[in-house]
């Protein structure tokens, strides 16, 4: 499905849960790590610090399972 959306209908990506949450999303719609900056960039301006935060602390393993 291709998604383009002009500058100007942009919503600002901030918040860490709403990025998290666009992550999410994108991962339930099959696309990898490496797709994921290039997809959620085309519908948002995105805080490249929080997302790239978001991207360490999803691809951690889970401490718990040991």
């Amino acid at each position: 499905m291709e998604r383009y959306v002009e500058d100007y209908q942009k919503r600002r990506l901030t918040e860490r849960v709403d990025i998290l949450t666009a992550i999410n999303i994108l991962k339930s719609q099959g696309y990898d790590h490496d797709e994921l900056i290039a997809e959620i960039t085309k519908v948002f301006y995105v805080d490249l610090d929080a997302f790239n935060e978001m991207v360490r602390v999803d691809r951690r393993p889970d401490e718990r399972a040991a």
